[in-house]
């Protein structure tokens, strides 16, 4: 399945901050998102199409924290799997339109996807990811007694919950995945890092944290062999000593220069950390290229090594049809 590619893009990417977040709205940014992805399909890769949730599955909350007074509250784990639903509907709808009107009746498939974590995990006992509304102090009190919810002041702009971000250990449905891919079926699954869940007994049980969404999409791609990793994000490339005169992109580069460059500690956990980890990751586990670049620049930068930031793991040897060559060692 080396033609397979697994592409992830944030929540933010379908609602921008600064705008209403209208369905409408967040249709017309899908739909043009389901341009790109659909050009990959017609050039005959199989794709994977994984996203963010935050602003959505923030919204969601938000409706039943106002109705809390009438019907009872939802948990995270149901809240994730609700917006794997809205996004993942707008998304194989779209995705289905434009590959219709160009001749192509390839099927479309959203998968409500579970994502194993460990109950051990140290985030459980450090839960660092904020969701949801703010809220003033007396309003965080109150919460964190009724319903015991950890609160923490936000950047002077009020209290908000903060729930654990465990590492995805393993994809329940990874098979299904798989399967569908086999069938020629574009899917798109582990939505919002997926729904996280541990075993207890013969039991999968939901959870209340908040799974970082590219390195689930990692997890997805080395688990059903994909070749490729995209990791979607604002910029056009990574940088290092971002934010300094000596500020470079990264353009190709080797696993070993990216290690080196986040032990570094080039790319700070808040930003760019995450997605690094993640390539670094796919790579170690038998990917052949990870890219980071925003959306405008997807379906160039699968075809052109040199757009973007894309880290391979070097070969000295490659058959003269291959398309891309590592860096040297």
């Amino acid at each position: 399945m080396s033609d397979t590619i697994v592409v992830a893009f944030g929540g933010n990417a379908i609602m921008p901050s600064g705008r209403r977040g209208t369905l409408e709205e967040q249709r017309e940014t899908i739909r043009r998102m389901s341009e790109q992805l659909s050009s990959l399909v017609l050039e005959g890769h199989q794709v994977i199409v994984t996203h963010g949730n935050g602003p959505q599955v923030g919204e969601i909350l938000l409706r039943s924290d106002l109705a809390a007074g009438t019907v009872p509250p939802l948990t995270m784990d149901v809240a994730g799997a609700m917006s794997q639903g809205q996004i993942g509907h707008m998304l194989q709808q779209e995705i289905g339109n434009v590959l219709r009107g160009a001749g192509r009746e390839t099927g479309v498939c959203s998968l409500v996807t579970q994502v194993v974590v460990s109950e051990r995990d140290p985030a459980f006992e450090n839960p660092t990811k904020p969701i949801g509304r703010f809220y003033s102090r007396e309003q965080a009190s109150a919460l964190e007694v009724e319903r015991g919810w950890c609160m923490v002041e936000d950047a002077g702009r009020g209290y908000r919950r903060v729930v654990p971000s465990p590492a995805p250990r393993d994809i329940v449905e990874w098979r299904a995945v798989r399967a569908l891919l086999d069938a020629g079926v574009l899917v798109i699954a582990a939505g919002g890092g997926g729904v996280p869940v541990v075993r207890r007994g013969t039991e999968w049980t939901g959870v209340e944290a908040v799974i970082d969404k590219d390195l689930a999409a990692q997890k997805l791609a080395a688990l059903v062999g994909a070749g490729v990793l995209v990791l979607l994000t604002e910029v056009d490339a990574v940088a290092v000593h971002f934010g300094t005169p000596e500020q470079r992109p990264l353009g190709l580069c080797s696993l070993a220069e990216m290690k080196a460059h986040y032990a570094n500690g080039e790319f700070p956990p808040g930003s760019m950390g995450p997605k690094v980890r993640a390539a670094i990751d796919f790579l170690d586990a038998g990917g052949s290229r990870a890219i980071i670049t925003s959306a405008p620049l997807l379906v160039r930068a699968i075809a052109d090594p040199s757009a973007g930031t894309q880290v391979v793991v070097p070969i000295r040897m490659r058959r003269p049809d291959d398309a891309l060559v590592g860096p040297a060692t």
